[in-house]
């Protein structure tokens, strides 16, 4: 299971919110070259891409550079490296 199905399962599964899950995405310039997103700044899930709302502005992030997820106290995802 992908970053993509992860976020969709937390978006769409009763027993789960988006907004409350953490995506950490590198995002070079970035302290250590990572940025945490919050589930609550989602728009919507593409097919290749999130667009997530980043300082009043709509951004297109690649599902690659997802590299955690986190729901509540609980990593859902992570890469694997």
């Amino acid at each position: 299971m992908g970053p993509r199905d992860v976020l969709n399962k937390l978006k769409w599964h009763p027993d789960f919110d988006l907004n409350e899950a953490e995506i950490t995405i590198i995002h070079r310039g970035a302290p250590r070259d990572r940025l945490v997103i919050q589930g609550e700044d989602v728009i919507e899930l593409g097919s290749g891409f999130m667009k997530v709302n980043r300082k009043d502005k709509e951004v297109k992030i690649p599902y690659h550079r997802i590299v955690k997820i986190v729901s509540g106290d609980k990593v859902v995802w992570s890469e694997k490296r």
